[in-house]
Protein backbone atom coordinates (compact mmCIF):
# COMPACT_ATOMS: atom_id res chain seq x y z
CA UNK A 1 0.00 0.00 0.00
CA UNK A 2 1.47 3.39 -0.95
CA UNK A 3 2.00 6.06 1.68
CA UNK A 4 -0.60 8.49 0.34
CA UNK A 5 -3.35 5.85 0.38
CA UNK A 6 -2.34 4.74 3.90
CA UNK A 7 -2.44 8.35 5.13
CA UNK A 8 -5.86 8.85 3.59
CA UNK A 9 -7.20 5.74 5.36
CA UNK A 10 -5.74 6.83 8.70
CA UNK A 11 -7.28 10.28 8.30
CA UNK A 12 -10.65 8.77 7.47
CA UNK A 13 -10.47 6.55 10.57
CA UNK A 14 -9.56 9.48 12.74
CA UNK A 15 -12.48 11.50 11.44
CA UNK A 16 -14.87 8.61 12.03
CA UNK A 17 -13.65 8.01 15.59
CA UNK A 18 -13.27 11.67 16.54
CA UNK A 19 -15.00 12.56 19.84
CA UNK A 20 -16.37 15.64 18.15
CA UNK A 21 -18.03 13.55 15.48
CA UNK A 22 -19.43 11.16 18.07
CA UNK A 23 -20.83 13.95 20.26
CA UNK A 24 -22.38 15.67 17.28
CA UNK A 25 -24.61 12.66 16.68
CA UNK A 26 -25.19 11.82 20.36
CA UNK A 27 -28.69 12.38 21.73
CA UNK A 28 -29.35 15.08 24.32
CA UNK A 29 -32.60 16.10 25.96
CA UNK A 30 -34.22 17.99 28.81
CA UNK A 31 -37.62 18.01 30.47
CA UNK A 32 -38.95 20.26 33.23
CA UNK A 33 -42.03 20.52 35.40
CA UNK A 34 -43.58 23.25 37.48
CA UNK A 35 -45.95 21.14 39.54
CA UNK A 36 -49.03 18.97 39.04
CA UNK A 37 -52.52 19.29 40.47
CA UNK A 38 -56.06 20.45 39.83
CA UNK A 39 -55.03 22.73 37.00
CA UNK A 40 -58.09 23.60 34.91
CA UNK A 41 -58.46 25.93 31.94
CA UNK A 42 -61.46 27.67 33.48
CA UNK A 43 -59.22 29.07 36.22
CA UNK A 44 -56.86 30.84 33.82
CA UNK A 45 -57.22 34.03 31.84
CA UNK A 46 -55.52 33.96 28.43
CA UNK A 47 -52.87 36.30 29.86
CA UNK A 48 -52.17 34.01 32.81
CA UNK A 49 -51.86 31.01 30.55
CA UNK A 50 -49.41 32.84 28.35
CA UNK A 51 -47.34 33.95 31.34
CA UNK A 52 -46.98 30.38 32.62
CA UNK A 53 -46.20 29.01 29.17
CA UNK A 54 -43.59 31.69 28.55
CA UNK A 55 -41.80 30.92 31.81
CA UNK A 56 -41.86 27.17 31.15
CA UNK A 57 -40.47 27.78 27.66
CA UNK A 58 -37.75 30.03 29.07
CA UNK A 59 -36.73 27.41 31.62
CA UNK A 60 -36.55 24.46 29.23
CA UNK A 61 -34.71 26.44 26.56
CA UNK A 62 -32.25 27.79 29.12
CA UNK A 63 -31.35 24.23 30.06
CA UNK A 64 -31.37 23.06 26.45
CA UNK A 65 -28.89 25.76 25.46
CA UNK A 66 -26.42 24.39 28.01
CA UNK A 67 -26.74 20.91 26.49
CA UNK A 68 -26.59 22.16 22.92
CA UNK A 69 -23.29 23.87 23.64
CA UNK A 70 -21.84 20.65 25.04
CA UNK A 71 -22.46 21.42 28.70
CA UNK A 72 -23.14 18.88 31.42
CA UNK A 73 -26.59 17.63 32.35
CA UNK A 74 -26.04 18.84 35.94
CA UNK A 75 -25.51 22.38 34.67
CA UNK A 76 -28.59 22.18 32.44
CA UNK A 77 -30.76 20.94 35.31
CA UNK A 78 -29.49 23.66 37.66
CA UNK A 79 -29.96 26.44 35.09
CA UNK A 80 -33.51 25.37 34.24
CA UNK A 81 -34.55 25.06 37.87
CA UNK A 82 -33.05 28.47 38.70
CA UNK A 83 -35.43 30.05 36.16
CA UNK A 84 -38.39 28.39 37.89
CA UNK A 85 -37.14 29.18 41.40
CA UNK A 86 -36.79 32.84 40.45
CA UNK A 87 -40.39 33.04 39.21
CA UNK A 88 -43.35 33.73 41.55
CA UNK A 89 -45.56 31.45 39.44
CA UNK A 90 -44.25 28.18 40.87
CA UNK A 91 -44.01 26.69 44.36
CA UNK A 92 -40.24 26.94 44.72
CA UNK A 93 -37.91 29.81 45.57
CA UNK A 94 -39.70 33.11 45.15
CA UNK A 95 -43.08 31.45 44.67
CA UNK A 96 -42.85 29.23 47.74
CA UNK A 97 -46.01 28.58 49.73
CA UNK A 98 -46.42 29.55 53.39
CA UNK A 99 -46.12 27.30 56.42
CA UNK A 100 -48.91 27.30 59.01
CA UNK A 101 -46.93 29.87 61.01
CA UNK A 102 -46.61 32.25 58.06
CA UNK A 103 -43.03 31.69 56.96
CA UNK A 104 -41.36 29.71 54.16
CA UNK A 105 -39.32 26.50 54.37
CA UNK A 106 -37.68 25.28 51.18
CA UNK A 107 -36.33 21.90 50.08
CA UNK A 108 -34.28 20.73 47.07
CA UNK A 109 -32.17 17.86 45.79
CA UNK A 110 -29.97 17.00 42.83
CA UNK A 111 -28.42 13.74 41.58
CA UNK A 112 -25.65 12.85 39.14
CA UNK A 113 -26.38 9.79 37.01
CA UNK A 114 -22.70 9.02 36.45
CA UNK A 115 -21.97 7.80 39.96
CA UNK A 116 -25.23 8.35 41.89
CA UNK A 117 -23.68 11.20 43.84
CA UNK A 118 -26.42 13.37 45.32
CA UNK A 119 -27.03 16.42 47.45
CA UNK A 120 -30.10 17.76 49.24
CA UNK A 121 -31.26 20.47 51.61
CA UNK A 122 -34.45 20.56 53.65
CA UNK A 123 -36.23 23.21 55.67
CA UNK A 124 -33.99 26.11 54.67
CA UNK A 125 -35.46 29.57 55.17
CA UNK A 126 -32.85 31.99 53.86
CA UNK A 127 -31.52 30.46 50.63
CA UNK A 128 -32.61 32.16 47.41
CA UNK A 129 -31.91 29.17 45.15
CA UNK A 130 -32.05 25.92 47.16
CA UNK A 131 -31.07 23.76 44.16
CA UNK A 132 -27.70 25.53 44.06
CA UNK A 133 -27.10 24.75 47.72
CA UNK A 134 -28.13 21.12 47.18
CA UNK A 135 -25.50 20.89 44.47
CA UNK A 136 -22.88 22.35 46.81
CA UNK A 137 -23.80 19.71 49.38
CA UNK A 138 -23.17 17.06 46.71
CA UNK A 139 -19.92 18.52 45.46
CA UNK A 140 -18.36 20.18 48.51
CA UNK A 141 -19.46 18.14 51.52
CA UNK A 142 -19.17 14.54 52.67
CA UNK A 143 -22.94 14.31 53.19
CA UNK A 144 -26.06 13.86 51.07
CA UNK A 145 -28.69 15.83 53.00
CA UNK A 146 -28.41 18.86 55.28
CA UNK A 147 -31.33 20.54 57.01
CA UNK A 148 -32.41 23.81 58.54
CA UNK A 149 -29.87 25.90 60.41
CA UNK A 150 -27.06 23.44 59.72
CA UNK A 151 -27.63 23.67 55.98
CA UNK A 152 -27.50 27.45 56.23
CA UNK A 153 -24.28 27.35 58.25
CA UNK A 154 -22.80 25.23 55.46
CA UNK A 155 -24.12 27.77 52.92
CA UNK A 156 -22.28 30.59 54.70
CA UNK A 157 -19.05 28.59 54.69
CA UNK A 158 -19.47 28.14 50.95
CA UNK A 159 -20.00 31.87 50.40
CA UNK A 160 -23.72 31.61 49.67
CA UNK A 161 -25.47 34.77 50.88
CA UNK A 162 -28.46 34.38 53.19
CA UNK A 163 -31.61 36.34 52.31
CA UNK A 164 -34.54 37.53 54.36
CA UNK A 165 -37.40 35.04 54.51
CA UNK A 166 -39.86 37.66 53.27
CA UNK A 167 -38.11 37.54 49.88
CA UNK A 168 -40.46 34.63 49.19
CA UNK A 169 -43.67 36.49 50.13
CA UNK A 170 -46.37 36.67 47.46
CA UNK A 171 -49.99 37.80 47.73
CA UNK A 172 -51.57 34.77 46.06
CA UNK A 173 -49.65 32.30 48.26
CA UNK A 174 -50.66 34.25 51.37
CA UNK A 175 -54.31 34.13 50.34
CA UNK A 176 -53.93 30.38 49.84
CA UNK A 177 -52.58 30.09 53.39
CA UNK A 178 -55.55 31.99 54.82
CA UNK A 179 -57.97 29.74 52.93
CA UNK A 180 -56.14 26.63 54.07
CA UNK A 181 -56.19 27.73 57.73
CA UNK A 182 -59.88 28.54 57.45
CA UNK A 183 -60.57 25.05 56.11
CA UNK A 184 -58.43 23.50 58.84
CA UNK A 185 -60.32 25.43 61.52
CA UNK A 186 -63.68 24.27 60.12
CA UNK A 187 -62.45 20.68 60.05
CA UNK A 188 -61.29 20.95 63.65
CA UNK A 189 -64.84 21.84 64.65
CA UNK A 190 -65.92 18.32 63.76
CA UNK A 191 -62.67 16.53 64.60
CA UNK A 192 -60.03 17.45 67.14
CA UNK A 193 -57.40 15.39 65.34
CA UNK A 194 -54.81 17.22 63.28
CA UNK A 195 -54.52 14.35 60.80
CA UNK A 196 -58.22 14.29 60.07
CA UNK A 197 -58.35 18.06 59.69
CA UNK A 198 -55.38 18.07 57.34
CA UNK A 199 -56.88 15.32 55.17
CA UNK A 200 -59.88 17.59 54.65
CA UNK A 201 -57.72 20.08 52.73
CA UNK A 202 -58.09 20.05 48.93
CA UNK A 203 -55.26 18.18 47.22
CA UNK A 204 -53.79 21.35 45.67
CA UNK A 205 -52.70 22.54 49.11
CA UNK A 206 -50.53 19.42 49.39
CA UNK A 207 -48.49 19.64 46.23
CA UNK A 208 -46.39 21.91 44.07
CA UNK A 209 -42.78 21.55 43.03
CA UNK A 210 -40.40 22.33 40.18
CA UNK A 211 -37.86 20.02 38.64
CA UNK A 212 -35.70 19.12 35.67
CA UNK A 213 -34.10 16.03 34.16
CA UNK A 214 -31.50 16.02 31.41
CA UNK A 215 -29.23 13.91 29.23
CA UNK A 216 -26.07 15.53 27.90
CA UNK A 217 -24.00 14.73 24.80
CA UNK A 218 -21.61 12.61 26.86
CA UNK A 219 -24.45 10.28 27.85
CA UNK A 220 -24.73 11.51 31.43
CA UNK A 221 -28.09 11.86 33.12
CA UNK A 222 -29.02 14.22 35.96
CA UNK A 223 -32.15 15.13 37.91
CA UNK A 224 -33.09 17.93 40.27
CA UNK A 225 -36.15 19.01 42.25
CA UNK A 226 -36.96 22.11 44.29
CA UNK A 227 -40.03 23.08 46.32
CA UNK A 228 -41.61 25.36 48.86
CA UNK A 229 -43.44 22.37 50.27
CA UNK A 230 -47.06 22.15 51.35
CA UNK A 231 -49.35 25.07 52.15
CA UNK A 232 -49.94 25.34 55.92
CA UNK A 233 -47.40 22.62 56.69
CA UNK A 234 -46.38 22.26 60.35
CA UNK A 235 -43.78 20.66 62.58
CA UNK A 236 -40.94 21.04 60.09
CA UNK A 237 -42.66 18.77 57.56
CA UNK A 238 -40.44 17.58 54.70
CA UNK A 239 -41.85 16.11 51.50
CA UNK A 240 -40.38 14.02 48.73
CA UNK A 241 -38.48 16.77 46.86
CA UNK A 242 -35.24 16.47 48.87
CA UNK A 243 -35.51 12.70 49.34
CA UNK A 244 -33.25 10.80 46.94
CA UNK A 245 -35.23 7.93 45.41
CA UNK A 246 -38.60 9.50 46.19
CA UNK A 247 -38.64 12.89 44.47
CA UNK A 248 -35.33 12.74 42.60
CA UNK A 249 -33.28 9.96 41.05
CA UNK A 250 -30.71 9.64 38.26
CA UNK A 251 -28.59 6.76 37.04
CA UNK A 252 -26.95 6.45 33.65
CA UNK A 253 -27.88 2.76 33.48
CA UNK A 254 -31.59 3.53 33.61
CA UNK A 255 -33.09 7.02 33.69
CA UNK A 256 -33.48 10.36 35.43
CA UNK A 257 -36.69 11.30 37.26
CA UNK A 258 -38.06 14.36 39.04
CA UNK A 259 -41.42 14.11 40.78
CA UNK A 260 -44.20 16.45 41.78
CA UNK A 261 -47.23 15.60 43.86
CA UNK A 262 -48.43 14.66 47.33
CA UNK A 263 -45.00 14.00 48.80
CA UNK A 264 -45.99 11.56 51.52
CA UNK A 265 -47.09 9.03 48.89
CA UNK A 266 -43.98 9.56 46.78
CA UNK A 267 -41.80 8.90 49.82
CA UNK A 268 -43.69 5.78 50.91
CA UNK A 269 -43.59 4.29 47.43
CA UNK A 270 -40.05 5.39 46.54
CA UNK A 271 -41.45 6.65 43.25
CA UNK A 272 -38.45 8.03 41.38
CA UNK A 273 -36.19 5.07 42.11
CA UNK A 274 -39.01 2.59 41.46
CA UNK A 275 -39.48 3.93 37.94
CA UNK A 276 -35.77 3.62 37.16
CA UNK A 277 -35.64 0.14 38.68
CA UNK A 278 -38.41 -1.03 36.35
CA UNK A 279 -36.43 0.34 33.41
CA UNK A 280 -33.18 -1.25 34.58
CA UNK A 281 -34.31 -4.65 35.83
CA UNK A 282 -37.52 -5.29 33.87
CA UNK A 283 -36.41 -3.70 30.58
CA UNK A 284 -39.47 -1.44 30.58
CA UNK A 285 -39.49 1.75 28.53
CA UNK A 286 -39.67 4.94 30.57
CA UNK A 287 -43.23 5.43 29.23
CA UNK A 288 -44.26 2.01 30.52
CA UNK A 289 -42.49 2.36 33.86
CA UNK A 290 -43.78 5.86 34.48
CA UNK A 291 -47.36 4.96 33.62
CA UNK A 292 -47.30 1.89 35.85
CA UNK A 293 -46.06 3.76 38.90
CA UNK A 294 -48.12 6.93 38.48
CA UNK A 295 -51.40 5.36 37.37
CA UNK A 296 -51.34 1.77 38.63
CA UNK A 297 -49.40 2.10 41.90
CA UNK A 298 -50.10 5.63 43.16
CA UNK A 299 -53.52 6.54 41.81
CA UNK A 300 -55.48 3.64 43.38
CA UNK A 301 -54.22 4.54 46.85
CA UNK A 302 -54.82 8.29 46.48
CA UNK A 303 -51.34 9.35 45.46
CA UNK A 304 -51.74 12.31 43.13
CA UNK A 305 -49.03 13.90 41.02
CA UNK A 306 -46.67 13.19 38.16
CA UNK A 307 -43.08 12.80 37.05
CA UNK A 308 -40.77 13.82 34.24
CA UNK A 309 -38.39 11.18 32.89
CA UNK A 310 -35.47 11.09 30.45
CA UNK A 311 -33.52 7.96 29.54
CA UNK A 312 -30.03 7.35 28.17
CA UNK A 313 -31.28 7.43 24.57
CA UNK A 314 -32.91 10.84 24.92
CA UNK A 315 -36.47 9.54 25.18
CA UNK A 316 -38.82 11.69 27.25
CA UNK A 317 -41.96 10.77 29.19
CA UNK A 318 -44.18 13.08 31.25
CA UNK A 319 -46.92 11.01 32.97
CA UNK A 320 -49.29 12.43 35.60
CA UNK A 321 -52.64 11.45 37.13
CA UNK A 322 -54.06 14.92 37.83
CA UNK A 323 -55.99 17.32 35.59
CA UNK A 324 -52.80 19.15 34.70
CA UNK A 325 -49.06 19.46 35.10
CA UNK A 326 -46.92 22.43 34.13
CA UNK A 327 -44.35 20.83 31.84
CA UNK A 328 -41.99 21.36 28.92
CA UNK A 329 -39.37 19.38 27.04
CA UNK A 330 -36.91 19.62 24.19
CA UNK A 331 -34.29 17.38 22.59
CA UNK A 332 -32.02 17.28 19.58
CA UNK A 333 -34.82 15.41 17.77
CA UNK A 334 -37.87 17.13 19.31
CA UNK A 335 -38.90 20.77 19.09
CA UNK A 336 -39.82 22.73 22.21
CA UNK A 337 -42.98 21.31 23.78
CA UNK A 338 -44.86 23.29 26.43
CA UNK A 339 -48.12 22.19 28.05
CA UNK A 340 -50.26 22.69 31.12
CA UNK A 341 -53.48 20.71 30.75
CA UNK A 342 -54.10 16.99 30.35
CA UNK A 343 -55.45 17.16 26.79
CA UNK A 344 -52.33 18.79 25.33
Amino acid sequence: MNKSLFSALVSACCITLSPLAISASAPFAIAIHGGAGTIEKSRFTPEQQQAYRSKLKEAVETGYKVLEQGGESLDAVTAAINVLENSPYFNAGRGAVYTYDGSHELDASIMDGRDRQAGAVAGVKHIENPINLARLVMEESVHVMLSGQGAEEFAKEQGVPLVENNLFDTDNRYKALLKAKEKLDKAKATSKEYQAAHRALPVNYKMGTVGAVALDKNGNLAAGTSTGGMTAKRFGRIGDAPVIGAGTFAENASCAVSATGHGEYFIRYNVAADICARVKYQSKTIAQAGDEVINSVLKPIGGTGGVIIVDSKGNISLPFNTSGMYRASKSNTQATYVAIFKDE
